[in-house]
């Protein structure tokens, strides 16, 4: 008898009057969950898209794994045996020193403006490309040199650029508070000066990166940090990013150095953290909408049984079994679930490509780190969404589809 319940499971949902359109009332029970799997969809696109742009981003410029000395003057002596040992360890693709330090940073007309400076070797060495940063360069290169110029090399985020108005070719100083001297008359500090020319200039769409950091060439951050041999640690490249905690449990158990290594994960765990909290925050407040179109549904086939009362007194009079009634209706809210939420993802998946296309929403970078709002689709969502729709839809189903199945054959046909 299927046939039959699917051709009256259709019929109950057409407008009366040989209309093959549907009714109202299954419009607006379809749209309910159009409306909510729609939104699920693009929300969990922008969350994704957030999480990916951000990781990225700080990927940049960070590396897989940090190898760090411990205590307080995050300094690192014999580093060179150490990045051996560290190359050495399964996992380690690439493994380079770096110098971290705070300083200042003015240009000839005496604006002055906080940077990070980091100190990394120069394009061409050997296992020196850790992060990607290199690959940022807009104007210049990180060969860290300038033709027929002595000073030291530096490159600028762009946005660090346009406030010193210093672009390849400008000279720039450097203002540092490592290793101060003191006047011996006076007792004034004597700040540390040291004059850069600038030899190029990068861009990574992050605000923190485009906006304070300065590259030197490591023998010149040594000095302007007043490291001397010393570096503040070693960048480590895993083969798999994803398996960068593994590798970072690697080098502390091999390693027999005074150090600790963290990796990007960890080091970033509370932004992370964060992300995934208000993902899943996000995902079940709009699931509840999906929810609310699920009692649309209710209330959508408890209004047919009621209208449809004596047709199915009739139905059952002429031999129909009950369950057969039951199959109608749930059928019947079957086909609407299936029809809102097959749009709901056409609908979503089409506004998240728009966006991801076009970057329709711009954002403030200096807030959220990013230019605009990035969506990143992924298969193991979508799959969960439709799923999760079509489960809830065909639950509602089941209490109109039950009382539908209960009337007696006699009360209904009586029912006015």
């Amino acid at each position: 008898m299927t046939g039959l319940e699917l051709s009256i499971a259709w019929r109950y949902l057409r407008s009366r009057r040989g209309s093959r359109l549907l009714s109202l009332i299954s419009v607006i029970a379809i749209g309910g969950v159009l409306v909510g799997v729609s939104a699920l969809i693009v929300i969990m696109g922008v969350m994704n898209g957030l999480q990916r742009d951000l990781r990225e981003k700080i990927l940049v410029g960070s590396p897989d794994v940090h190898v760090l000395p411990y205590g307080d003057g995050m300094r690192m002596t014999n580093w060179r045996d150490t990045r051996e040992a560290v190359a050495a360890t399964p996992g380690v693709v690439r493994a380079a020193p770096f110098v971290s330090t705070q300083g200042m940073v003015r240009n000839l007309s005496g604006y002055m403006t906080g940077t990070q400076v980091m100190g990394i070797q120069a394009d061409g060495v050997a296992g020196a490309d850790v992060t990607t940063i290199r690959s940022h360069a807009i104007l210049g290169d990180f060969r860290f040199t300038r033709d027929s110029v002595s000073l030291p090399g530096a490159v600028l985020g762009k946005l660090l650029a346009s406030k010193l108005n210093a672009f390849p070719g400008d000279t720039i100083v450097l203002v540092g508070a490592a290793g101060l001297d003191m006047n011996a008359s006076t007792g004034a500090i004597i700040p540390r000066l040291d004059s850069a020319v600038v030899s190029g200039v990068f861009e990574t769409g992050m605000y923190e990166y485009d906006n304070a950091y300065l590259y030197l060439e490591l023998a010149a951050a040594q000095r302007f940090s007043g490291l001397g041999d010393d570096v503040t640690g070693i960048e480590v490249r895993a083969a798999d990013r994803w398996q960068a905690p593994a590798v970072a449990d690697s080098l502390r158990a091999n390693l027999k150095a005074p150090v600790r290594a963290i990796d990007w994960q960890e080091q970033n765990r509370s932004l992370f953290q964060a992300l995934k909290l208000e993902r899943l925050g996000m995902g079940v407040i709009l699931l509840l909408i999906v929810v609310v179109a699920a009692f649309n549904i209710v209330s959508t086939l408890t209004m047919v049984v009621s209208d449809k009362t004596r047709e199915i007194g009739i139905l059952r009079a002429m031999g129909m079994p009950a369950k057969s009634i039951r199959r109608i209706f749930l059928y019947q809210g079957i086909v609407v679930g299936a029809v809102g939420t097959g749009g709901g993802v056409a609908i979503g998946l089409f506004l998240s490509l728009l966006l991801e296309k076009y970057q329709l929403i711009s954002l403030d970078p200096s807030v959220y780190f990013i230019d605009h709002l990035p969506v990143a689709i992924q298969f193991p969502d979508v799959l969960l969404i439709i799923v999760s729709s079509l489960v809830i839809t065909a639950l509602a189903t089941l209490y109109p589809a039950a009382q539908a199945a209960r009337l007696y054959p006699v009360d209904a046909i009586r029912h006015e």
